[in-house]
């Protein structure tokens, strides 16, 4: 069973890149990110023409998440993370598919720090930390997937020193992120590859793909049920390469059937 995460960056503007992977790779569940549609222009037909069932939550311009299935309709369980302190964006969205409990998100950036887009950051990792024991408690096979805009370590990042500031290596959300290891979910890619340079996002700027100049940012946290079951763990980076490429590469798991 093939799960993968990836930002899109659009999916409207993308969806030739996306119809492209979806059929070279074949995933079975795949949690996307920054649609940047509203909920009514979401490309619900192409996909089912690909052969994927799919919920999304939509949101003008910004944000926006979705969870596509291949040969099902996913089972939605939750629409929202529980205490968002801006539930007006379009962040979290979870559902079953074949066995497995999967949630995908969007966190937010938090740039520039410090400021409130810092503060929500903060507070809405806070809320994500909570609801993920509860995810844990049930004793499910449970992925948590999505773009955390989190770089874990000074492993994850090309220059770490260049990113001190930056909302997305500052030490309080990487405490976040270290605490959820702590409590027993498993970073997949990092199980699987423990001194690998390995990035899923290169920034449009300054030639960062031709330098290889990347970051770590899209994870897939296991729970115990689920990272017994982990056979592999890979960045799609040829998707990069594309033409009209999102900024970030799809990020997957293996995991053998129950």
């Amino acid at each position: 069973m093939r799960i993968a995460t990836y930002n899109v960056n659009g999916v409207n503007g993308r969806l030739p890149n996306l119809l492209a992977w979806l059929e070279k790779t074949q995933p079975d569940v795949v949690c996307l990110q920054e649609l940047k549609a509203p909920q009514e222009k979401f490309p619900q037909g192409p996909l089912e023409a690909a052969g994927y069932g799919a919920i999304w939550q939509g949101q003008k311009s910004w944000n926006g998440v979705a969870i596509l299935a291949r040969g099902c309709e996913p089972i939605e369980t939750r629409r929202g993370l529980p205490g968002d302190p801006d539930p007006g964006q379009s962040r979290y969205i979870e559902a079953a598919v074949n066995g497995v409990l999967v949630a995908g998100l969007y966190a937010p950036n938090g740039n520039p720090y410090p400021g409130p887009k810092f503060d929500y950051k903060l507070a809405w990792l806070a809320q994500l930390a909570a609801h993920a024991q509860t995810l844990m408690a049930s004793g499910q096979p449970v992925v948590i997937a999505g773009d955390f805009n989190i770089i874990p370590t000074d492993a994850d990042v090309y220059k770490p020193e260049r990113w001190v500031t930056d909302a997305l290596f500052r030490a309080e959300v990487k405490a976040v992120y270290a605490d959820l290891l702590a409590a027993g979910w498993t970073d997949a890619l990092r199980k699987l590859h423990p001194d690998e340079r390995i990035f899923t996002f290169w920034d449009y700027f300054r030639n960062a793909w031709g330098r290889d100049a990347g970051l770590r940012i899209d994870h897939l946290l296991l729970s115990p049920a689920a990272d017994a079951r982990l056979l592999a763990a890979e960045v799609d980076s040829f998707a990069r390469a594309e033409a009209k490429a999102s900024d970030h590469a799809p990020t997957w798991i293996e995991l053998a059937q129950a």
